[in-house]
């Protein structure tokens, strides 16, 4: 029998494992992998993975996994044709087998602390046919035994199902240009593919395919209309213009609304997209070198003389010799796309168009930069950003390099006398100020290993935020050390947390101590036997006595329904249930609204929650029940009140558009005395495409809700798309800057200014100051006070998650301003009080309840805030004020109070209105939804981290490398939904600076890199981007973060694709698992990812094995053991494996038979609209190219495998 050992990713003899308690079942066929987790392999996590005589895995062993180290055990069921019947969840075993192969392995799954009588698998139904497609998927819990995801599979059938589009594409400046016709006609019968998908609540989306496998429709419906996505693709194949349902049903498209409501897209003669148009927002350009880099970039504000840079101009980004970012910057320039890219293509000089390290700087904007200024632009610049990799820059005086970091060695940068360096790392990162040339220096530092270990941030007032991090073995966070100082002068502040795990790094206990006052456990967790979080003991500076406990339950799905019992909270202070498949209420809440039932929901919507807070006797269990639409927006939300669950108090009850902008808003307030619930809001929305140009209010005047004076016309830029007044709430005129970012917000209300050489009166404003990645640094609010009407200024400092404020200071930097709070993993610090406070947090984010330990010991509340569905705070019977200087509420987000909306770091969330006041940067992630919708209309379901980027709760919960997670068919099982969720699904406070305790910066909302980089070129949603800032984030939004490409597709003509990477095998396109369940599942059932029109299966360490449709694929293990692949694939892998490298030789013959005779090989024929024989010429022989290197490609990856590689 095969047996391969794997420890740390190297091959061991069985003789070396015999003083170990490893003890496998010898005669079945297995491989056994051990990750150490400290350096002695005292703590580890260990797993078996046994396989069948076909090499199919059959049964995965977690060894001593689970909390109380009994063994995790995963079970595969195959069906006769050898493909997956069953996929069952993890099970905790009784005890331990050490390894060896469980017989009966669901035996302890009923019991009640596991999964008791659920039903633990999941199934699917296949078609009897080779392609073997889904027919109906059937998920876990019996409550889903007859709700399965249903399939189905044809042509489309009716003459008049489809509309076909035309398109004429010629040339204009050196790119296509394409006209959009459309005369009538739909795609004849049985010509295209059409796959439906009809959720467990009935919901269906269809999606309808051409012969060469583009979507040409997305069609959904919300219950009375179809909803349809065209998708319009020029004669090379590329889309060319997006049509959205509200643009979709018009007869005719014409300029005003291609302009409004489309989508579109034009390609230079390299095929690469020169030009795009997102609806509602002016033409941006990109300018490319002749190394595919964008170098140049120009959205409609830069192409004006009113943005920040006083001219028109481009932002351009310069690249090293190995395509790392090394500047940014704005190059103030008047000429074209056009001109500026034949500008490019025609340099000699430097043609790799490449920047070397200087030891001579250049200085521009007040910062010595220590590159070289040869790359294009080379004059008329204001740089940005910068960024050093390999060696450190000339550090300032205050800044030294380490040689010790809280006991680790610090990696040298000296390459020449040391084995290892920080050569390939980046080394420090220089971000300017967008409004004056002050700058943020940041410099990171490594441990021997490579792994980041401290980061000293030295802000633009002169002061800094110092991050040390101890970590392990394994890499684990062991202590994070944060040292603070405002500007020089300022006494240090220092936060120190530690952190300590179990034996497979389960976070058992955070603790935090600010300077040297007692230390304070933050939380204290117990996980059950899934690895899911069951109680975290909160607050106090004894182990025994914390100042709250709380508990929490999750059904069969791994969907978090309780945070305590709302309906026995046994002193607690607040109790959260949340209900999917199962209705208490009523099911008609509101008569006036009897269409509206709140029904269960298999599908994963929120049809309940529960509350009750603990703030006064007898505090009421209050509920909110939802309804929802056939695409999952919500329609209503009915507030129901134990004591008179049909007072139709606090409900919100939507309208729509095709687009999903709400059209028709009703919100009530509370029921006094028995009267009738006070109907608040009546707003009636109108637009132009997907502004909204005016908002009207029917109801009769109250301050809540929207303001009583409506109807005034709303004005927008008409180059960036944001809102640029709304003056129904007193706001005369919003700036922004080229970020697009608000800068200055004007009102209708005036004050007297300080100075007496200013006459007359000012304008009440805010003004905000940030940092050229988007970070927001300062907000200066000013309005007049007292019977003079005198000046006043608010001051509000963002300094890394360390927030300041004072009053009528004169708006000065340098003068002292005291320090009011930091965020923390459970709340807040509150300096001026020196106290921790605490916060309930719900599924969402949002801050329930505050409350901090007393004088007495005991817990007492600070601030109740309870929310209508979209946002806005209930009025009426929460009164307690809380800590006026802590804002940050509904999503954890701070709440501007001069104008009543959210920062959510890149926009600005209304909550009355329930939409934002600018345009979503990546709506085209999104383009069957207004880019102004309020995560796409379903607030109980999905959550904004940034103002930019639409995340479902449970998808942040099965994308979780943290934690334990596994997946089911979609679903996936977290120790984390106690509490709001980063990125990556850990378990923090949004409003936090502080993820896994280091300070990442609270100002714009959470931070986080894509995939760990640090500026360049990515793939996100199968999208090619290039980021720029190592400071700055992918997600969070880099200030030249940059859309590259629509499609990757380089010829779906002939089925293939180009991507960043032709050598897509064990490329890492996932986040890896970290806890041994994720890990489990991830290995058991694999996970797939999508890219360049190929899905491929990713392993537990998120890199690719293989691509979907193989059967008997088996994931990758730790490197060394390709051998084993291979030998393990069947006959039919091979097969397939033989018939793409046929497909490819093919297709290469086709296009230079193609070239010989073009009118004979005529199925090309998508280039014999090219200008000219010599761009036809050049995109045939880029494709020639591709294709010989993919052959390469293909023969490499083999070697490798044969090789053990």
């Amino acid at each position: 029998m095969k047996k391969i050992l794997l420890i740390g990713g190297l091959l061991m003899t069985f003789g070396q494992l015999a003083a170990q308690s490893f003890s496998p079942t010898g005669t079945k066929n297995y491989i056994y992998t051990k990750d150490c987790l400290d350096a002695d392999c005292v703590k580890k996590a260990e797993t078996v993975q046994y396989f069948d005589g076909l090499g199919r895995p059959k049964q995965i062993v977690g060894i001593k996994a689970s909390p109380a180290q009994k063994d995790v055990v995963g079970h595969i069921e195959y069906d006769p044709d050898g493909r997956v019947s069953k996929s069952y969840l993890p099970v905790s075993q009784t005890g331990t087998q050490n390894g060896a192969i469980y017989e009966n392995p669901l035996s302890n799954a009923t019991d009640p602390e596991i999964y008791g009588s659920e039903k633990i698998y999941s199934k699917q139904i296949l078609e009897n046919l080779p392609l073997a497609r889904v027919k109906e998927a059937y998920n876990v819990g019996n409550a889903w035994s007859d709700k399965p995801v249903k399939y189905t599979y044809n042509t489309n059938t009716s003459a008049s199902e489809v509309k076909k589009y035309g398109i004429s594409t010629g040339w204009a400046e050196n790119r296509t240009d394409s006209q959009l016709i459309f005369s009538g006609a739909y795609y004849p019968v049985n010509s295209l593919m059409k796959t439906s998908v009809t959720d467990e609540d009935g919901n269906t989306s269809v999606e309808y395919k051409n012969g060469k496998g583009q979507v040409v429709l997305t069609r959904k419906n919300d219950g009375t209309h179809n909803l349809d996505t065209y998708y319009i693709y020029n004669e090379y194949n590329q889309l060319a213009f997006v049509i959205p349902p509200l643009a979709s049903v018009l007869a005719t498209i014409d300029e005003t609304n291609r302009n409004s409501l489309c989508y579109q897209y034009r390609y230079d003669d390299f095929g690469r997209l020169a030009e795009k148009k997102l609806p509602g927002k002016g033409w941006e350009y990109l300018v490319y070198d002749k190394q595919d880099r964008v170098v140049l970039s120009q959205d409609a504000m830069l192409g004006t003389t009113t943005n920040n840079f006083g001219t028109k101009g481009w932002m351009f980004t310069k690249y090293d010799k190995f395509g790392r970012v090394v500047y940014t910057g704005f190059f103030s320039n008047t000429s074209t796309r056009s001109a500026m890219q034949t500008a490019i293509n025609n340099m000699s000089a430097n043609a790799g168009n490449n920047e070397e390290r200087s030891t001579t700087p250049f200085t521009l904007n007040g910062m010595d930069v220590y590159y070289t200024k040869n790359a294009f632009p080379t004059g008329s610049m204001t740089v940005l950003s910068v960024n050093y990799y390999d060696t450190y820059p000339p550090l300032p005086s205050d800044v030294t390099i380490p040689t010790n970091v809280l006991g680790q060695d610090v990696l040298t940068q000296d390459a020449q006398n040391a084995s290892v360096s920080t050569k390939t790392l980046p080394t420090a990162s220089y971000v300017k100020n967008v409004e004056n040339d002050s700058w943020t220096k940041s410099y990171s530092f490594y441990d021997k290993e490579g792994r980041s270990i401290a980061v000293y941030s030295m802000n633009h007032l002169g002061g800094y935020t110092k991050t040390e991090t101890e970590i392990d073995f394994a890499g684990v966070t062991r202590r994070a050390v944060t040292k603070h100082k405002r500007i020089a002068a300022d006494t240090e502040k220092t936060v120190t947390e530690t952190f300590e795990y179990d034996s497979q790094n389960r976070l058992l206990a955070h603790k935090h101590q600010v300077d040297s006052n007692p230390v304070e456990i933050l939380a204290q967790n117990v996980y059950n036997e899934l690895s899911q979080l069951k109680n975290k003991k909160v607050g106090g500076t004894s182990a025994n006595t914390p100042i709250q406990d709380i508990n929490y339950a999750y059904n069969i799905r791994g969907w978090m329904t309780k945070i305590n019992d709302p309906k026995n909270l046994n002193g607690k202070l607040f109790g959260y249930e949340i209900k999917y498949n199962n209705v208490e209420g009523l099911e008609t809440p509101n008569l006036d609204f009897s269409d509206l039932k709140v029904k269960p929901k298999y599908n994963g919507n929120i049809s309940e929650v529960d509350w009750r807070t603990n703030t006064t006797t007898g505090d009421n269990l209050r509920r909110y029940g939802y309804v929802y639409d056939g695409l999952n927006r919500l329609s209503a939300g009915f507030y129901q009140k134990d004591t008179n669950p049909s007072a139709k108090e606090y409900f919100e009850k939507m309208d729509y558009d095709l687009n999903g902008n709400i059209s028709h808003l009703q919100r009530s307030a509370d029921a006094l005395q028995g009267a009738p619930a006070f109907r608040i809001d009546d707003l009636t929305y109108g637009y132009s495409g997907n502004r909204m140009t005016s908002v009207t209010d029917s109801s009769t005047g109250d301050y809540r809700g929207y303001p009583d004076v409506s109807g005034i016309p709303i004005t927008y830029y008409e180059e960036s798309g944001s809102m640029k007044s709304h003056k129904d709430k007193g706001i005369l005129d919003i700036t922004y800057n080229y970020l697009d970012l608000p800068n200055r917000v004007t009102f209708d209300k005036t004050y007297v200014p300080r100075l007496p050489i200013f006459t007359g009166d000012y304008n009440v404003n805010t003004q905000y100051l940030y940092r050229a990645d988007g970070v927001k640094l300062r907000k200066v609010y000013t309005y007049g006070s007292g019977k003079a009407n005198s000046e006043i200024n608010d001051i509000t400092e963002y300094l890394d998650g360390f927030q300041y404020q004072a009053t009528d200071t004169g708006g000065k930097p340098s003068q002292s301003m005291p320090l009011k709070f930091i965020p923390t993993a459970e709340g807040y610090y509150n300096f001026e009080n020196n106290q921790y406070i605490y916060s309930y947090t719900d599924h969402l984010g949002n801050v329930r309840l505050s409350y901090f330990k007393n004088a007495n010991g005991s817990a007492e509340v600070l601030e109740e805030n309870n929310y209508y569905p979209f946002g806005l705070k209930h009025e009426g019977y929460n009164p307690t004020q809380g800590n006026l200087s802590y804002q940050y509420k509904y999503n954890g987000k701070e709440l501007q109070t001069e104008t009543g909306m959210l920062d959510y770091g890149w926009r600005q969330y209304m909550p009355e209105l329930g939409r934002w006041n600018g345009m979503d940067q990546l709506s085209e992630d999104y383009d069957s939804f207004s880019p102004y919708a309020y995560v796409m209309n379903s607030p109980m379901m999905f959550t904004d981290p940034n103002g930019m980027l639409s995340q479902s709760v449970m998808d942040q919960i099965a994308s979780s490398p943290h934690g334990t997670t596994w997946y089911n068919t979609g679903s996936g099982f977290t120790s984390n939904w106690g509490n709001s969720m980063d990125f990556d699904g850990n378990s923090i406070n949004w409003s936090s600076g502080y993820t896994n305790g280091l300070l990442a910066g609270a100002g714009a909302g959470p931070a986080t890199q894509y995939n760990g980089a640090t500026g360049g070129f990515g793939i996100y949603n199968n999208i090619l981007w290039s980021w720029t800032n190592p400071t700055s984030t992918f997600q969070g939004g880099s200030a030249n973060m940059l859309k590259l490409q629509t499609e990757i597709s380089l010829n779906s003509n002939v089925g293939l694709t180009a991507s960043l990477s032709n050598n897509m095998v064990g490329k890492e396109v996932l986040e890896a698992k970290t806890s041994f369940l994720g890990r489990l599942w991830a290995t058991g059932q694999p996970r797939t990812w999508s890219g360049n029109g190929i899905t491929y299966n990713v392993n537990a360490d998120g890199r690719i094995t293989g691509v979907t449709p193989y059967q008997g694929d088996v994931p990758l293990g730790p490197a060394g053991n390709g051998k084993n692949i291979i030998k393990l694939l069947s006959k039919e892998n091979l097969k397939s494996i033989n018939t793409y490298k046929g497909l490819i030789i093919e297709h290469k013959q086709k296009l230079i038979k193609y070239i010989i005779n073009p009118d004979k090989y005529d199925n090309l024929g998508i280039l014999k609209n090219a200008p000219s024989e010599l761009v036809r010429n050049k995109i045939i022989q880029s494709r020639i190219n591709h294709l010989e290197h993919e052959i390469r490609t293909f023969h490499s990856n083999i070697i490798k495998i044969l090789n053990g590689k």
